[in-house]
């Protein structure tokens, strides 16, 4: 089940839709800041992205805590136990970084795992951070989730488990934006305020796209639709959005 504990992040400059270990459910800005959205030009391995983070960053006058959320790609679907791994690894550097306290990562993230031309390592897609901003909209990031409901066991609980069929594939979406629907909620978000949508799955969606996407969010921010899976084997479908005003792109080194 979604908390609705959205827990300040000080010295980040947003708050935190509270989460399990590895990511937060969600974030949004706090008062006088506003979050931004940054694409690498190309995935870059993860170590090599925290660097550029940390330089991006740095140039704006920006601390490391503002890191507020990651979107990454990974070679191909983990195994439980291996998804467990490398999650170990990732918040071992949010703990150097600062941000990863008190058994809390608030960081939001997405992770997953591109069907065709893949990166050879874990990478970095994308990331998101605080700014001060003296005024401005709410802006928010709903992290990534898939068709296994919060707090279910796993794979038991996995919605339309195997099934892939069409009506499989609507079992899944629409627990999946159920889940999006809650977290936006409780971050204080709204449909009408997303700028992105973006949906994860080798599947054809388009059956879904006018009755379960757009009569549910709306068609002003569109829908993004990357051919990757989730994370973890045996999902198949997983989403994100967010509200933010400014995007850019950058290559790794800058």
């Amino acid at each position: 089940m979604t908390t609705t504990e959205l827990i300040p992040i000080g010295d980040g400059g947003y708050a935190c839709l509270k989460g399990g270990f590895p990511y937060s459910q969600g974030v949004a800005a706090l008062e006088g800041y506003a979050i931004e959205r940054v694409r690498f030009r190309q995935p870059v391995p993860l170590m090599t992205g925290f660097a550029a983070i940390e330089a991006h960053l740095s140039a704006l006058g920006r601390p490391r805590t503002a890191l507020c959320a990651a979107e990454l790609r990974s070679p191909k679907p983990f195994t439980m136990e291996g998804f467990s791994g490398f999650n170990r690894g990732y918040v071992d550097v949010l703990k150097q970084w600062g941000i990863f306290r008190d058994s809390l990562n608030p960081v939001a993230r997405s992770n997953v795992a591109p069907e065709i031309a893949p990166p050879v390592e874990p990478s970095f897609y994308a990331f998101c951070y605080t700014v001060p901003a003296a005024r401005g909209g709410h802006s928010f990031v709903v992290a990534g989730s898939g068709e296994w409901p919060e707090g279910g066991r796993f794979p038991d609980d996995i919605v339309a488990r195997g099934d892939t069929s069409a009506e499989g594939l609507r079992e899944k979406a629409r627990c999946v934006l159920d889940t999006m629907q809650r977290r936006l909620i409780a971050l204080g978000g709204s449909w009408k305020e997303l700028s992105t949508v973006q949906i994860y799955t080798v599947h054809d969606i388009h059956p879904l796209l006018g009755d379960e996407f757009v009569r549910r969010a709306g068609n002003s921010a569109g829908f993004t639709w990357h051919f990757c899976r989730p994370p973890i084997l045996e999902l198949e479908f997983e989403m994100d959005m967010r509200g933010v005003a400014t995007e850019c792109v950058i290559a790794a080194s800058a």
